[in-house]
């Protein structure tokens, strides 16, 4: 056993139980499963293509990550499809397949112990838009019944017990971009602190609309490099102009150990640490010293029971926005120090876009293939490297890797951070 599992045996005898991920599911621009996600990851392809799915009149950013092709009634009856907005579909068809991986079938017995969480920034903006459309055009008889609920941040997470049969705790986490990994994190201690057995995890946005599209714009988040969509997404380049807004989920299955083992389900990884802390700072910008950054980071790593001397991989937040790449590579020459130099680093967002509460999750399930795999996803379009001393996954060139403990970073609007540690079993 190495010093970093004795740490994380005895953190774990304090803390509670030992959580295990079991099954995962994605469906993102790159495809509607975390295979098809994860094979073109590895191919280096890009999401990222000119919006078609409204009118672009008057837009400055004209680009983004859709999940194109998406045929919600493949994995839902139509009055479920009908219903939800596209990130409660996106969520409930991760979570799907999330249960499918884990050969999970909720029955009378589990379900009581079975939780779920889905984080999301944004929430189902699509059907409030359209609501608010509605209201205005043709007034308040024609707004259906079932609008109050639609149109709620809980949506994904219940459609997701309606479908599977969960009993447990079932809500939603919203912490602008950390919504994901939060979500994960809050599964972890509720299955540690004995509240729950299983929870499935994850976040889930659908906010490529026209409104966010112009609200980020018009903030000089997003980047305008409307005639290279493919090239427009370019973390920790010395050329980055913006983030690129997306869509997707991704749902996580995780279990108390002791009771994947009586299922005889599988253990894919396991999360053995979770940190999270606010700014306090701005409602864009991170903190110019990244000071929350690097006290999310630095608590993951503690609640692990590892250092940063342990970290084999880190799947960077890496958004290609001037002020968070920036800051983020100081983190990390901070907490990893010269193991940052050596260790690769990779953003997926460049070939994803920003799933805003999506990312997290997206990433960690990325994560955890390449601790699987040994096989780590390239940054591409980081062909100027702004710290060319720390070990960027070179552009378009996947790398093969021994991995035992990699770390998944969220950083978001309004100050929010969030850190995952998962270690290979």
């Amino acid at each position: 056993m190495t010093d970093a599992e004795e740490r994380g045996d005895a953190r774990r005898g304090r803390a509670g139980r030992q959580v295990v991920v079991t099954g995962y599911g994605a469906v993102t621009p790159l495809g509607h499963s975390a295979d098809e996600t994860w094979t073109a990851m590895l191919a280096g392809r890009s999401g990222i293509d000119t919006v078609d799915a409204f009118d672009l009149t008057d837009l400055g950013v004209r680009i983004g990550g859709q999940v194109r092709g998406f045929t919600p009634d493949r994995y839902m009856p139509p009055m479920v499809s009908r219903r939800a907005d596209p990130y409660a579909q996106f969520a409930l068809t991760a979570a799907l397949e999330a249960c499918e991986h884990a050969g999970l079938v909720v029955d009378d017995r589990l379900a009581p112990r079975v939780a779920v969480i889905i984080g999301s920034g944004y929430g189902p903006v699509g059907s409030i838009y359209r609501a608010a459309n509605i209201l205005r055009d043709k007034g308040p008889r024609a707004i259906v019944p079932s609008t109050q609920v639609t149109t709620a941040m809980d949506s994904a997470a219940g459609e997701i017990s309606l479908r599977i049969g969960t009993q447990g705790p079932s809500r939603a986490q919203s912490t602008a971009c950390a919504s994901g990994a939060d979500a994960v994190g809050a599964g972890m201690r509720m299955i540690s602190h004995g509240e729950a057995d299983i929870v499935l995890a994850g976040g889930a946005d659908a906010c490529v609309t026209a409104v966010d599209l112009a609200g980020s714009g018009n903030a000089r988040a997003l980047s305008r490099r409307n005639d290279d969509p493919a090239a427009a997404c370019r973390p920790f380049d010395a050329r980055r102009d913006g983030f690129v807004m997306s869509e997707g989920a991704a749902v996580v299955v995780l279990e108390a150990a002791e009771v994947a083992d009586r299922r005889g389900a599988t253990a894919l990884a396991e999360l053995i640490g979770y940190g999270a802390t606010s700014d306090a700072h701005h409602w864009t910008a991170p903190h110019p010293e990244g000071r929350g950054a690097c006290r999310a980071v630095e608590a993951a790593l503690r609640d692990a029971g590892i250092t940063g001397a342990d970290v084999d991989y880190v799947n960077a937040h890496g958004t290609g926005t001037l002020l968070n790449d920036a800051i983020e590579t100081a983190v990390l020459r901070k907490v990893l120090g010269d193991r940052v130099t050596r260790i690769p680093v990779s953003s997926t967002k460049s070939m994803t876009g920003h799933m805003i509460g999506a990312a997290g999750a997206v990433e960690l399930v990325a994560s955890i293939q390449a601790l699987r795999t040994g096989d780590v996803p390239p940054t591409v379009n980081c062909d100027e490297p702004i710290d060319p001393d720390i070990n960027f996954v070179p552009h378009r060139t996947q790398r093969h890797e021994h991995i035992r403990i990699a770390l998944s970073n969220s950083f978001g609007f309004g100050g929010h951070n969030a850190a995952l540690v998962v270690r290979a079993v």
